[in-house]
């Protein structure tokens, strides 16, 4: 028999993950899955889970949550013999890896894809020792992300980082960066600098709009020190699809990046607080399939 196993953060979505655990399972089972349900109480709960599903074999992995619990999930994949599919069903604010595979935002939707016979083999990204599945954020802006509240999130939305973020760029300095990238230097000051998988960052589906989840490529973005005004004009480039085209924005694809800096820097990985510098970024092309809607374009 199939086994599955839905790990499940039970504070995401306004706390209502617990409501939708019964209708997953239901679906699983109407799948001839054997069904295990892992709630997680702590950091790092969703990746033992999800190290436990390797070792033991399991066919699927489910994850209830927002970014940072699929973040985490993921994580349990590293150099494992053995890879479930892997199931999502977006709670989160932002849920960029749900929007760029065009899973339901809708929880009942989502959880409706879980019958769907289509399986993406999707990328997935390397920072040093652990895996991410969206963006990489260095500099300002990434700190200023890690520091929007609960509250934000939960009002504004991908609004919030959008807030956030200008109001970083407009009062932090930059800091001096050297991206060193298939064989390329640049070296100079930045308030930013992003690395992507998908098109979609922060809620924002048109960041990379010629990213695709299997192009195996990191999609870079430097951003140069912006006053006030520029600021402003990038972000609405960023919501009108030709961020990579604005004059302050230096862009590059790459499989392989490093991000260094003379000054403490931090980093945001998919959202959450990440290492300070010096990282190691890579793509790892193809590595994991996702269940997506049958009328899905990816």
């Amino acid at each position: 028999m199939k086994k599955a196993m839905i790990i499940m953060n039970p504070t995401s979505g306004k706390e209502e993950a617990l409501n939708y655990v019964g209708n997953v399972e239901e679906i699983l089972t109407d799948q001839r899955y054997e069904v295990t349900v892992k709630e997680t109480a702590k950091e790092r709960d969703a990746t033992q889970f999800c190290i436990t599903a390797c070792e033991h074999r399991y066919d699927l992995v489910v994850s209830i949550g927002g970014d940072g619990t699929l973040h985490e999930t993921i994580n349990g994949l590293i150099n494992q013999d053995h890879l479930p599919m892997l199931g999502v069903v977006p709670l989160g604010t932002v849920n960029d890896f749900a929007r760029a595979l065009q899973i339901p935002l809708n929880p009942e939707k989502a959880i409706q894809t879980l019958s769907s016979t289509r399986v993406k083999i999707a990328d997935l990204g390397r920072l040093n020792d652990q895996l991410f599945v969206n963006t990489v954020a260095v500099g300002s802006f990434a700190e200023s992300l890690s520091s929007v509240s609960s509250d934000d999130k939960s009002r504004f939305g991908s609004l919030a980082y959008l807030k956030e973020g200008i109001k970083e760029l407009i009062q932090q300095p930059t800091h001096p960066l050297c991206i060193r990238y298939d064989g390329e230097t640049w070296e100079g000051e930045s308030p930013l600098f992003l690395a992507a998988l998908t098109n979609s960052a922060g809620g924002f589906e048109k960041l990379a709009p010629d990213a695709a989840v299997d192009d195996g490529l990191l999609h870079c973005f430097i951003i140069k020190d912006l006053n006030i005004f520029n600021t402003i004009t990038a972000s609405l480039s960023l919501l009108f699809g030709n961020f990579k085209n604005h004059k302050d924005v230096v862009y590059f694809t790459a499989k392989n990046v490093r991000v260094s800096s003379s000054e403490s820097v931090k980093t945001n990985v998919d959202g959450e607080e990440g290492p300070s510098l010096p990282i190691q970024l890579s793509s790892i092309p193809r590595h994991i399939q996702v269940i997506v809607p049958e009328d899905a374009s990816v």
